[in-house]
């Protein structure tokens, strides 16, 4: 192995010595911020709260209005953002650094433009809330599998390449059938709520569409952290991981499945929130360096806070409510243009 490849194979792991300590204070901070963003969006709304009522609504006592604002609409709208957040930064994360590409985000694969399809479904057959977020689950996971299907029967060929690429296949047939539907719908009932979905929103979200995501955005992270090293590994290439040790194959398949179903069950809770998965890790990866063990959790943090802000100003800027997906694509395109402007280097 040459001094080139050497160099390359030890770049992610050089660049985690000694910075143990900074990555915990970091984390700590971007945790100590995040507690405030999320008190004050309970306090702003159309109902103005001080922080002497939300801290009473809080401990049960106050007002009864004041009360039902907080538990009722604030803390499962905050909550919300804060799970959808951390999730979709978190798979962003992990599918660049899989697929060294940091263009690369979460719906690569086809799982967005399948949750879609799967919801829009459901809203035109005028299935409930909770069957129409299931149709949106399964739809994602649905996309995904048929992208890992097909891909494990094409051989010689470059595995990462392919999955990319037949993601995008899958990803336009699903739009394709998408707008089919659209086409089909109820304009006046079924077609403002398929384009509203589409968009992404927490408008109605309740203590109850959060509980089932839950347990499925944490059994997706998990594999995500105990497999950290091998995700740095993978993000060397096949050769040097192999080289390494690494069962390329099932580690990535792993990995994949883990993050798709992350990606999937926020997605079926907000609707397609685009930008987080590609934007977030970028600024995580300025601040503490492509090492994903800690890349991870200061993504998932920044992504949170980062969402949060963004429904937050969702429902204060306009009378009107304005779609999560709007919002973060006029915040984050800019930013991504700035980003390709500075020319940011380190991912060979």
């Amino acid at each position: 192995m040459g001094r080139r490849t050497s160099a390359r194979m030890t770049a992610p792991f050089a660049a985690s010595r000694g910075a143990h300590a900074p990555s915990l204070s970091l984390a700590g901070g971007l945790a100590l911020v995040l507690v405030v963003l999320a008190f004050g969006a309970v306090m702003i709304g159309p109902y103005g709260l001080t922080p002497a009522q939300v801290l009473s609504a809080l401990l049960g006592r106050g007002e009864p209005q004041a009360k039902i604002v907080v538990w009722n609409i604030r803390l499962p709208r905050v909550g919300a953002a804060l799970i959808v957040g951390a999730a979709l930064a978190s798979a962003g994360a992990c599918y660049q650094a899989l697929f060294r590409n940091p263009l690369v985000s979460p719906d690569i694969l086809g799982v967005s433009a399948g949750a879609g399809l799967g919801a829009v479904a459901g809203i035109f057959l005028s299935l409930p809330v909770a069957a129409i977020q299931g149709a949106a689950f399964a739809g994602g996971m649905a996309a995904v599998g048929v992208v890992m299907l097909v891909g494990a029967l094409v051989r010689h060929a470059d595995r990462t390449l392919t999955l990319v690429l037949l993601g995008v296949v899958v990803g336009a047939l699903a739009g394709a059938a998408t707008s089919l539907l659209k086409v089909m719908a109820d304009p006046y009932d079924q077609l403002p709520a398929i384009t509203f979905w589409l968009l992404g929103s927490l408008a109605s979200i309740t203590t109850r569409d959060i509980l089932p995501a839950l347990p499925a955005v944490a059994l997706g992270l998990v594999p995500l952290v105990l497999l950290r090293w091998r995700i740095n590994v993978l993000s060397l290439g096949d050769e040097e991981a192999r080289a390494l040790g690494i069962e390329t194959g099932r580690t990535r398949f792993v990995v994949i499945a883990a993050a798709t179903l992350v990606t999937a069950s926020v997605t079926a809770l907000a609707g397609v929130v685009g930008w987080v998965g590609l934007v977030i890790p970028h600024i995580a990866r300025m601040l503490v360096g492509p090492g994903f063990g800690r890349l991870l959790p200061v993504s998932a943090l920044i992504g949170a806070g980062y969402l949060l802000v963004v429904d937050t100003l969702a429902r204060t800027i306009a009378a009107v409510e304005v779609p999560l997906g709007v919002l973060t694509a006029v915040i984050g395109a800019p930013f991504f243009v700035w980003l390709l402007a500075r020319g940011r280097r380190g991912w060979s």
